[in-house]
């Protein structure tokens, strides 16, 4: 069994910073990309972010040069810094990951979701 758990969403005003983190745990053997997803409500999920297991990052246009994803790999954490928020950015943000797991498939993970409100 793998797990998902995210961490630090809230409320936030416009101009405003928070951090989101992630940790996998459970029959983990590697962990591939890592990255982060928001829904807003009436909206498609998509991506916002994402991380090799080696370092190399993605970012939608949407919050480039205001948002930096980053991992602990001895942790099996993943990390949001999201700073400059602007009330659109408001969703609920899932954490996503592509683990192998002790039995030798992989596959692919999500966390339960954390709310991040911004308002105006």
């Amino acid at each position: 069994q793998v797990q998902l758990v995210e961490s630090g969403g809230g409320l936030v005003q416009a101009g405003g910073s928070l951090r989101l983190s992630c940790s996998a745990s459970g029959s983990i053997c590697s962990i591939n990309a890592m990255g982060w997803y928001r829904q807003a409500p009436g909206k498609q999920r998509e991506l916002v972010a994402a991380i090799t297991s080696g370092g190399s990052t993605t970012y939608s246009d949407s919050v480039k040069r205001r948002f930096t994803i980053s991992r602990d790999n001895a942790k099996n954490t993943v990390y949001l810094q999201m700073n400059s928020l602007k009330p659109e950015d408001t969703a609920v943000y899932y954490c996503n990951a592509d683990i192998r797991t002790l039995t030798g498939w992989a596959h692919d993970y999500w966390g339960q979701g954390t709310q991040v409100t911004v308002s105006s």
